[in-house]
């Protein structure tokens, strides 16, 4: 028999089966993408604070540059899934990604404004 005709016990393994199953290649690109903002910004907070924050304004940009991209990311990724439809009725898959695109280009400006 196949795992998937029988229903699993452990919670953890049903949620990530579910997932895989109900969950377009779209939105699962966008999570992994997600998953790497959010690696890259424990390990610059790690060290930061186990090894040195100096320089700061390099510290403060690269943190802020992942918090700005993951925030725009998770926006992008609300408005392009299809179970949002409802609450983004004027919004294309073209035009939230033209809107991330844009937001990452302002954003990553100001970052690299403030290195100085």
């Amino acid at each position: 028999m196949s795992s998937k005709s029988q229903p699993s016990s452990n919670p953890m393994a049903s949620l990530w089966n579910s997932y895989n199953d109900q969950t377009s290649n779209r939105l699962k690109f966008i999570d992994s993408f997600l998953v790497y903002l959010m690696l890259s910004g424990i390990v610059q907070f790690a060290y930061c604070v186990l090894v040195t924050s100096f320089p700061y304004n390099a510290f403060l940009s690269g943190f802020s540059s992942t918090v700005g991209q993951f925030v725009l990311a998770a926006s992008l990724r609300s408005q392009v899934n299809p179970a949002n439809k409802d609450e983004f009725k004027e919004v294309s898959p073209e035009r939230a990604f033209a809107d991330f695109a844009l937001g990452s280009i302002v954003l990553h400006f100001f970052v690299y404004n403030f290195l100085g």
